[in-house]
């Protein structure tokens, strides 16, 4: 299975990527939703998505966050934000949120438990 990380800061973006893969995941990387919306589609192992709120484009990381959930359920969603504040009511069922800066820990142990790995990726 493969993480994508969707973020519009370039550092931010490469920060969860290289995190992610120390924990021993295979990752993918977007820059914005229409461009993680091109990576699920020709990537059929994407099995989660860790996403930022605010970005330009079409969608912002929320609207990706339904927009995947309604056309790819089985992908499972992690949302961050810096910025906005997120209820959980206005996120997809099973997603979870995590504002930043955020805790390499929880982050990663949500990773896991998200993709179904039980702490092994």
């Amino acid at each position: 299975m493969r993480i994508l990380v969707v973020d519009d800061e370039p550092i931010i973006r490469l920060g969860l990527v290289i995190m992610v893969e120390e924990a021993g995941f295979a990752v993918a990387e977007a820059a914005n939703a229409d461009e993680a919306v091109r990576v699920i589609e020709r990537t059929p192992d994407i099995g989660l998505i860790i996403t930022d709120v605010d970005m330009p484009g079409s969608m912002d990381g929320l609207k990706l966050a339904h927009f995947v959930r309604d056309r790819w359920p089985p992908i499972r969603l992690i949302v961050v934000s810096g910025k906005i504040g997120v209820k959980q009511t206005e996120l997809p069922a099973g997603a979870r949120f995590f504002t930043k800066p955020f805790q390499e820990g929880p982050l990663i142990n949500a990773v896991r438990e998200l993709s179904g790995t039980g702490g092994v990726p």
